[in-house]
């Protein structure tokens, strides 16, 4: 892994050329001097690298997949890489971007890389609340066309005080999005985001809804709006509720006031001043007009959009899978996600979701072909990250595993996978287009939230099973790969063979044995024969493992974790632990793989073979190693129930991260089983994992 580091280094320029490098969870992030010079080409043949991704401002992407962890610290490991960050570059992402802000727009569309990073930043944190809700959305709709309930998502019809209830654990999460949204936008631009919050709350308040009683109705630019004096100034009262557009907006003013704020109030008395005089001047500001122009905005996009549609339902239907592809690698779907949710608002129904299934599905379809040529090649490496990928995908209606992981590494998968995009977009286009009344993540839990199951069905099948054949057919890899699998192919056969013929002899040897064994008594935990010895169950079971938990408090299922990478077995199998204590211990003796500065996660190779992660918190990555006492290095050899790291739980608190720790097994294919233990009270002796040879 270290010569796949100095490569990395040698093509980027070398050390001299790179101001910065980050890392996400699948690619390493570098802040270049100049670019401009790099071949493509080399850095996608380096081992290990899984693609390349130039961007403008000289910034640079290499896609290494789920070790990027450990390539990261081979990098930061070499002699030439010892002094990075200790003034010309920082260590995180965030400071990163802010220190390419600082310097203006550098290259054409710098401007657009930033807009979109900001739109990104802005949506990650809650799509885990966006999930969740997509499920009581499905459930719902799965209520409705079984004639249960009525029209759940018509704020007409009313339903039973119970479906009341249930139908409130998904409307909460939509109605609440602005808030959301600011929180995220505003900490995304160093702001306060809690000042965010709290302006963009007043126009949701119920009091605001409330003006709109003594107001009067006007038309502006095709929309009917209430308009009320106040301070003998106009101000249109509007819903707020799962706005997108003026909590951006509305933070991306903010945040260069509140610095500038800062900038002028003494530090002793800013705590008080500069979110009061940030409140004061942007509550009305947001009331009387970015509100306002940021509902005008979302609504001009989504009416576009719409005119599309409406024109030829046919050539949405197309375009959208098609787009898809193309889009997600560079960030550019985020808007549309709004408008999708803008649809929802202002029409009840949105019309882009169900294309963009057949997209998905696609993307899935291709990685179920490359799962069944990594099986049939006994590919472990592939297996294993298309099988994540895939239960990613299927489950929770994520692509990123695939992209990343698989198809962007694997340029002949592309034209297959677009096939697919456009015999679904062919369907769905056929049949009139589809609806429905709610975000979802297309995956197979959420089928049932469209308003045609069958039509939806059918495209989506069409999809996944267009392009996995395409896959299987015509492949992915290159002649040079395909030879590589092949050769690996026929050494598994032979030493099957060598195996089975080894087989017969042994059994022949084994009368000989047992007769020269001797009887043994009963105490012995063995059976006799004759002359000799008969293996038990004990003697023939699988071996198993037994990890104890590295450190104190509940353990809980990996489904519970708030990170659908970790709770849909992406990175592996396990458990998760909530933290009733700071103290994280290694639970067996082990070498200490991956152990970065941030403190945030371990790498462990156990002496058992096992290989295990252990991530402190979910996020807490961006905390950049506050409040984490790292007691390990990577290379240690430590002994079980030593201490690996000390953590300030309050500071994890404060930052509003998750403290639940996933302690997963990563190496998962080399066993036969891998099975979490909850329970609600563990500790450092407490058995938490088995694995089984």
């Amino acid at each position: 892994m270290s010569s796949t580091a100095s490569q990395i280094v040698d093509v980027v320029g070398g050390r001299d050329n790179i101001v910065g490098l980050t890392h996400c969870a699948t690619r390493l992030r570098f802040q270049l001097r100049d670019s401009s010079s790099i071949d493509k080409a080399e850095v996608e043949k380096i081992p290990g690298v899984m693609g390349a991704v130039p961007q403008s401002g000289n910034r640079y992407q290499v896609v290494i997949g789920g070790a990027v962890n450990g390539v990261y610290n081979d990098i930061m490991n070499l002699p030439d890489m010892q002094n990075l960050g200790s003034g010309d570059g920082e260590q995180s992402d965030a400071d990163v971007k802010a220190a390419h802000r600082s310097k203006g727009p550098r290259g054409k569309f710098s401007w657009l890389d930033n807009l979109f990073e900001y739109l990104s930043d802005s949506f990650r944190p809650i799509m885990g609340a966006l999930l969740g809700a997509s499920l009581f959305i499905t459930f719902m709709a799965l209520m409705g066309s079984m004639g249960v309930i009525g029209n759940w998502a018509d704020s007409r019809v009313s339903l039973p005080p119970s479906w009341q209830f249930v139908n409130l654990a998904w409307q909460c999460v939509f109605y609440f999005l602005p808030l959301l949204v600011a929180y995220n936008a505003t900490k995304r631009l160093n702001a306060d985001p809690w000042v965010g919050f709290s302006v963009m709350a007043v126009v949701m308040l119920p009091g605001f809804a409330e003006l709109g009683k003594a107001a009067h109705p006007l038309t502006l630019g095709g929309f009917k709006v209430n308009v009320v004096d106040v301070f003998g100034l106009p101000l249109t009262i509007f819903n707020y509720g799962s706005q997108v557009f003026p909590p951006l907006i509305m933070a991306a003013i903010l945040a260069p006031l509140y610095k500038w704020l800062k900038k002028v109030i003494s530090p002793n008395v800013q705590m008080i001043f500069v979110p009061f005089l940030t409140m004061l001047i942007m509550i009305p500001l947001t009331a009387f007009l970015i509100g306002p122009i940021g509902v005008y905005a979302g609504a001009g996009l989504a009416n576009g959009l719409k005119a599309v549609n409406d024109v030829s339902p046919f050539i949405f239907a197309v375009l959208i899978p098609l787009l898809y592809p193309f889009m997600v690698p560079l960030g550019l779907h985020w808007p549309l996600n709004a408008v999708m949710l803008l649809n929802i608002q202002t029409l009840g129904y949105d019309y882009i979701q169900g294309p963009m299934g057949a997209w998905n599905f696609a993307c899935f379809g291709a990685t179920a072909g490359v799962l069944f040529l990594s099986i049939r090649d006994k590919d472990v490496t592939m297996r294993q990250t298309a099988t994540g990928a895939l239960a990613a995908g299927l489950l929770g209606g994520i692509s990123e595993p695939s992209l990343y992981g698989i198809h962007l590494r694997y340029k002949k998968i592309y034209p297959s996978m677009l096939a697919g995009c456009l015999v679904g977009g062919i369907i769905i286009g056929a049949g009139g287009g589809l609806h429905t009344p709610a975000f979802v993540f297309t995956s197979l839990l959420t089928i049932p939230a469209f308003d045609n199951i069958g039509l939806y069905s059918v495209a989506i099948a069409a999809s996944f099973f267009t392009a996995m054949a395409l896959v299987i057919v015509r492949d992915y890899r290159d002649d040079d790969e395909k030879a590589a699998a092949k050769a690996r192919c026929a050494e598994a056969r032979a030493a099957d063979t060598q195996g089975a013929m080894a087989e017969p002899a042994a059994v022949a040897a084994a009368p000989a044995a047992v007769a020269t064994a001797g009887a043994t008594s009963p105490e012995s935990g063995t059976a006799t024969v004759e002359g000799g010895e008969a293996p038990t169950t004990t003697d023939v079971a699988p071996e198993a493992v037994t990890i104890t938990s590295p450190l104190k408090g509940r353990a809980v299922s990996i489904s519970q974790i708030p990170d659908p990478v970790f709770s849909t077995g992406v990175v592996g199998d396990g458990i998760a632990i909530e933290p009733s204590d700071n103290t994280v211990v290694c639970p067996a003796d082990a070498t200490v793989v991956t152990a970065p500065d941030s403190g945030h996660a371990f790498g462990l190779k156990l002496d058992s073979g096992v290989e295990l992660l252990v991530h402190v918190g979910i996020d807490t990555v961006e905390l950049g190693g506050k409040g984490f006492d790292v007691k390990v290095k990577a290379g240690d050899h430590v002994s079980a129930g030593q201490p690996l790291v000390v953590f300030d739980p309050a500071v994890i608190d404060e930052a509003g991260y998750s403290k639940i720790t996933p302690v997963l097994v990563t190496n998962g294919f080399d066993y036969s089983n891998v099975t979490g233990i909850p329970a609600d009270d563990v500790t450092t002796s407490t058995p938490v994992i088995t694995v089984v040879k």
